[in-house]
């Protein structure tokens, strides 16, 4: 099963929250950003060609256009593959783990795997930074100290949604976290 809500992040732009139901012990969410748009590619392009085109006519060497235009593609490019993130996912099951997936605009992705055995629990933390900024993290296990914590792992870093959709997120992670701890106690 599937469904789509619609959310906002912390500067007021789209997101789009997919979750989908494979069974009571899997459940995978999808959290999807706003492509780059023509507007701001070309806002950006036409800055940094301007500014070549200024500083020609005074040095009126041509070098300066022909450097502008490939530090706009590179800039571009490394925007795209490093940088710009289309979708963040996040699969949960509960005999076997969480996996964190990021997808890029160029097409890369980046996959964290995280076995069960090492997660405390998943949590929402709140950071300020100029305002309040809200963050779902797992709570890793410390191996050393069994009731201690050894790592923070931030989740949807890229999209920064609100807090309304991260409760959404929360509430079926510690279902699927109760799930898991009830079956894992059982005979």
């Amino acid at each position: 099963m599937e469904d789509e809500q619609s959310f906002s992040d912390i500067c007021g732009g789209r997101l789009a929250l997919q979750r989908r139901f494979y069974s009571p012990s899997c459940l995978e969410f999808c959290l999807s950003c706003p492509r780059i748009t023509l507007r701001s590619l070309t806002a950006v392009t036409c800055t940094v060609w301007l500014a070549a085109y200024g500083l020609f006519t005074l040095c009126e060497n041509t070098m300066i256009l022909s450097a502008a235009i490939f530090i706009t593609l590179l800039g571009l490019l490394g925007y795209l593959h490093f940088v710009k993130i289309d979708h963040e996912t996040l699969l949960i099951i509960d005999s076997l783990g969480i996996q964190m997936t990021s997808s890029y605009a160029s097409g890369k992705e980046s996959t964290t795997f995280i076995e069960m055995g090492q997660v405390n629990d998943v949590v929402i933390n709140e950071a300020i930074y100029m305002k309040v900024i809200y963050y779902l993290c797992i709570l890793l296990k410390d191996p050393v100290e069994p009731h201690g914590i050894s790592q923070v792992v931030p989740l949807f870093q890229s999209a920064k949604p609100r807090l309304d959709c991260l409760i959404e997120v929360y509430r079926s992670c510690q279902d699927i976290l109760a799930h898991q701890k009830a079956t894992s106690t059982s005979p």
